[in-house]
């Protein structure tokens, strides 16, 4: 029996009992050492190493404290989700979940349970296996489960009985989606839904992954709000200046602008504060704070080069691109797309032909279409820290990579061949 290997939920009409025979196999040899004889889907048998090389106990899990009531509250104010994306996710699963026998739960980025709703008998169920508000569900802790392994890989996954790393979860199977922030592209945490493995159904995925995206667009309309609003500061200021000139938001994102070509976020410092600065895109420029935002004015002069780059892929969730340079220091979070393209091209200083990079993305070198409007995009955001003809970076930059000890912790929502060589375990 096989899986497909990139699927993310069970396939319609598995059998699940002998899935489930058939995982337990698997996941002895895994644990062993060896490749199972009948691999899982490619993204739990990555999952599982990953819970090796953290040193999670296969029978328990690992021992984390849990937050008290205070702490729990403090990380619901600051996690990022608003009220009306709460408001939705409780509307689309709460209601299916008390009648399917399941529990919703939401968590934050680190893994955290911040709420836990649904079934009364299935909360006591999780209750003893520690399964509470204030626990942490990081896959560093309690291994392969569907929110912490969805949180790393960056996407939606079901997780069925023996796929779970640690023995004590094998009666559940769970559906979680990660939730990223729609103004930096972070992950705010993940919503998912728990209950007894017998009621496994591919579908409970798809609902609870277009839930998570009816929520990340209620705080995109949000957001677009605070941009309106913003804007209706802009306009008159920007009417009596004589030149170039944009007003962004708190992030970079771009509520007006005049005599610039249209763009939709420029990289701005992490303290802009009251002076000059360059950035990446724009070069040398003034940049003034105004109610919700800044002004930014490109000035006369020869923009300098960033110093050093450091691209940070330490933090499964948040790889992240800082630049420092004399007048500031900007930190840009990276898509997961964008990551791989840099973290290539730190291993390859003398560059990378599009092809070569198809290559490195896809195991395709014909792709160069695709390769090509992602670094038009990369460039727009990074500006001359990337050189081309080949991408490379540019030769007055300083790069240094941050990455944690194991392979198999870079970059794991990756499938692209080039990190899949690095994080295979057989290398």
């Amino acid at each position: 029996m096989r899986t497909d290997q990139l699927d993310v939920a069970l396939p319609a009409g598995t059998d699940l009992r002998e899935y489930a025979r058939v995982l337990a196999r698997a996941r002895e040899a895994a644990l062993a050492g060896r490749r199972p004889g009948t691999a899982p889907r490619r993204v739990i048998e990555e999952s599982w190493w990953r819970a090796r090389d953290h040193g999670v106990d296969p029978d328990r899990g690992a021992a984390a404290p849990s937050l008290g009531p205070d702490e729990v509250e403090h990380r619901r104010a600051t996690c990022g989700l608003t009220e009306s994306a709460l408001a939705t996710l409780r509307r689309g699963l709460v209601g299916i979940a008390d009648k399917a026998a399941h529990i919703m739960v939401i968590t934050d980025a680190d893994g955290r349970v911040l709420w836990r709703e649904g079934s009364r008998t299935v909360r006591r169920q999780a209750d003893r296996l520690g399964f509470a508000e204030g626990a942490t569900w990081a896959e560093s802790v309690v291994g392969t489960n569907a929110i912490g392994t969805a949180l790393v890989a960056r996407r939606p996954l079901q997780v069925y009985s023996t796929e779970h790393y640690v023995q004590t979860h094998h009666p559940w199977t769970c559906s979680a989606a990660p939730i990223r922030d729609v103004r930096t592209g972070w992950v705010l945490g993940a919503v998912d839904v728990s209950g007894p493995a017998a009621t496994a159904h591919p579908s409970t995925l798809a609902l609870v992954d277009a839930v998570a995206r009816l929520a990340e667009s209620q705080q995109r309309q949000e957001h677009l709000a605070e941009l309106d609003r913003l804007r209706g500061i802009a306009a008159p200021l920007l009417a009596r200046i004589d030149g170039r000139a944009l007003v962004t938001d708190p992030h970079g994102w771009v509520a007006a602008s005049v005599g610039l070509s249209p763009v939709e976020r420029v990289l701005l410092p992490d303290e802009p504060g009251d002076h000059q600065v360059w950035l990446p895109t724009l070069g040398l420029c003034a940049v003034e704070p105004l109610p919700g935002g800044f002004l930014v004015r490109p000035a006369e002069g020869e923009s300098p080069s960033p110093v050093r780059a450091v691209l940070d892929v330490r933090h499964p969730t948040r790889p992240r691109l800082t630049l420092h340079q004399d007048s500031g220091v900007w930190t840009h979070s990276l898509s997961p797309r964008h990551a791989e393209i840099l973290f290539v091209l730190a291993r390859h200083p003398a560059g990378r032909t599009a092809a070569e990079l198809a290559a490195d993305l896809f195991g395709d070198p014909s792709r160069t279409i695709t390769v090509r409007a992602e670094m038009s995009r990369l460039r727009k955001q990074i500006g001359r820290v990337i050189d081309h003809r080949p991408y490379r970076f540019a030769d007055d930059v300083e790069v240094t990579v941050e990455q944690g000890a194991e392979p198999s912790a870079v970059l794991p929502h990756s499938s692209a061949p080039a990190l899949a060589r690095l994080r295979r375990p057989d290398g």
